[in-house]
């Protein structure tokens, strides 16, 4: 069973970037797809970007697109988030999960499908 941990959140300004890390134990993290989850104050959990296990295919909510990007790297167990641009409706709880398809190139935006979640780091945009 493969335990993540979110590090990198903060506070920032409007226009500021962060960049943030999931470092994952207990298992080897290129056996899953994987994704970054963020929760809003009084929203549902949703996905900001997902990569593939082979760090092929990649997948971006609408609202992140050119500002976000996701990567991993498979040598140190470890997945990113490098956000850019950041605006006062990026501040969330941000989480990285791990899904365990069978499939290469799969990307799952169902929350359902990842089995594995870290505990979150906050970000917080200040305008």
């Amino acid at each position: 069973q493969v335990q993540l941990v979110e590090s990198g959140g903060g506070l920032v300004q409007t226009g500021g970037s962060l960049r943030l890390s999931c470092a994952a134990s207990g298992g080897t993290v290129s056996r899953y797809a994987m994704g970054w989850f963020r929760r809003a104050p009084g929203k549902e959990r949703e996905i900001v970007a997902g990569i593939s296990k082979s760090g092929m295919s990649t997948y971006y909510v609408d609202s992140v697109k050119g500002r976000f990007t996701i990567s991993r790297d498979n040598a140190r167990n470890t997945l990113y988030l490098q956000m850019n641009s950041l605006k006062p409706e990026d501040t969330a709880v941000y989480y990285c999960a791990a899904n365990p398809t069978p499939y290469t190139y799969a990307i799952s935006k169902d929350r359902d499908e990842y089995d594995y979640w870290g505990q979150g780091t906050q970000v917080t945009v200040s305008s």
